[in-house]
C-alpha cells in the first residue's frame, strides 16, 4: 500500500491558483487546475512494517484563564510539527485519532509514522475543553485559541520556524482565520474539506443571543459524512459513531456561523485538499477564494472520496500528499 500510495502520489500535480487570469503554463505544468488523485484499488489495513504509534499525551494551554485541551503523539526525533483543528460537530480525538481494529485510519498515527510530531486541539465546548463561560464560542475566539496552542507547540519544540496547521471542514476556516490574524505564528496551512462562503466581516465581540441550545448530537449526524460505502474499511463508521457520541454528546453552540476569513490576507504556503464527492465543498467558490491568496495555493482533489477522506481508503494517499506539501513548503522543522 505504501508503494501504491507513493506511485499514485507521483502523479500529483500542483497548480498555483492565481487571479485574475491563469499564468502561462510552464512545460512541466499540467493543463488541469487541480491534481486529481485516483482512488486506491486496495484498502488501508495496518501496515506490518510500521511500529506501534507513541502513546497519546494530553495537556492544556491556558488562554485568558480558560484551559484548552491539546492531544499529542510525538516521535523521538520529529522532522516537523503539525497542529490539527477539528470541524463543526466533533472534537479532535474522534476526528483525528480514531482507533479501528485491523485498520490504520487515525490521522495522528499515520502522520506520526512519517516522523511528524502531531498535536490536535479541542476548541471551546468540544471534547475535553469546557465551554466558554458565555456558553458559546465564536470564530475570532476559536482562531485566537488556536494561535495560542500553536505558540505553545512552537515553544515546546524550540522551533525556529512556524508550525504547520491542518483544519478540517469548519476547522479549515478557523485555521485560515488564525493565519490571517496571527501571521507570525501560523506556518504552512492545509485546508481540508473547506466549506466555502463569501468573505464578510467577522464580529470580534458578538453578544450572546440568549441561553445556548445545548442540543444533543445524534447517531444520524455521526454517520452523515460517510456517503461512499466502498471507500471504507469495515467497522470504521461504527467506530466513529461510538467515539463521537461518547466524546461530544452535546453540540457546541456558535455565535457567528459560518466563519469567512479573508484569503487575500494569507501569507503562508497553502494546500487545499478534498474528495471529489465531498458535499461540503463548493469547488467554484473554493477556487474563487483560493485565487485571492497572494502567490496562489496548491489544490488536490481525491477522486472517489468524500468529506471524511482521511478516514477512508484514501488515508495513505492523504498522508503522502500532506507530507509532500510540508516537505516542499518547509518551515516546520525543529531548530538544530
Amino acid at each position: 500500500m505504501r508503494r501504491l500510495a507513493a506511485s499514485l502520489l507521483a502523479t500529483l500535480v500542483a497548480c498555483a491558483v492565481e487571479a485574475p487570469a491563469p499564468a502561462p503554463v510552464a512545460p512541466e505544468a499540467p493543463p488541469a487546475p487541480a491534481a486529481a488523485m485516483e482512488a486506491p484499488a486496495a484498502s488501508a489495513p495496518v501496515p506490518a512494517d510500521i511500529p506501534p504509534p507513541p502513546a497519546l499525551e494530553h495537556e492544556t494551554v491556558a488562554v485568558d484563564g480558560h484551559a484548552i485541551a491539546v492531544h499529542a503523539k510525538r516521535p523521538a526525533e520529529p522532522w516537523g510539527v503539525i497542529v490539527l483543528v477539528h470541524g463543526r460537530t466533533w472534537s479532535a480525538l474522534p476526528d483525528f485519532d480514531l482507533q479501528v481494529p485491523g485498520a490504520r485510519v487515525s490521522l495522528m498515527d499515520n502522520l506520526v509514522a512519517t516522523g511528524l510530531a502531531v498535536y490536535a486541539v479541542d476548541l471551546r465546548g468540544y471534547g475535553s475543553t469546557a465551554r466558554d463561560p458565555s456558553g458559546y464560542t465564536n470564530s475570532v475566539q476559536a482562531a485566537d485559541d488556536l494561535a495560542h496552542v500553536v505558540q505553545h507547540v512552537r515553544a515546546r519544540h524550540s522551533l525556529a520556524a512556524k508550525p504547520a496547521v491542518l483544519g478540517w471542514s469548519l476547522g479549515a476556516r478557523i485555521a485560515a482565520l488564525a493565519a490571517q490574524r496571527h501571521r507570525d505564528d501560523i506556518g504552512p496551512l492545509i485546508l481540508y474539506g473547506t466549506p466555502c462562503t463569501r468573505v464578510r466581516p467577522v464580529n470580534a465581540k458578538p453578544g450572546p443571543p440568549g441561553p445556548p441550545a445545548r442540543a444533543a448530537n445524534t447517531e444520524v449526524s455521526a454517520r452523515s459524512d460517510f456517503i461512499t460505502p466502498d471507500a471504507l474499511e469495515p467497522g470504521v463508521v461504527d467506530a466513529f459513531v461510538a467515539a463521537a457520541l461518547k466524546t461530544d454528546p452535546i453540540k457546541a453552540d456558535w455565535l457567528d456561523m459560518p466563519v469567512a476569513p479573508d484569503f487575500s490576507a494569507l501569507r503562508t504556503p497553502v494546500l487545499a485538499i478534498h474528495g471529489d464527492r465531498d458535499p461540503v465543498v463548493e469547488p467554484a467558490c473554493l477556487r474563487e477564494q483560493l485565487a485571492r491568496i497572494p502567490g496562489g495555493a496548491q489544490t488536490v482533489v481525491l477522486q472517489g472520496f468524500d468529506h471524511a477522506a482521511h478516514l477512508e481508503r484514501a488515508a495513505p494517499l492523504f498522508v503522502e500528499t500532506v507530507v509532500g506539501f510540508l516537505r516542499k513548503a518547509g518551515g516546520t522543522a525543529p531548530a538544530g
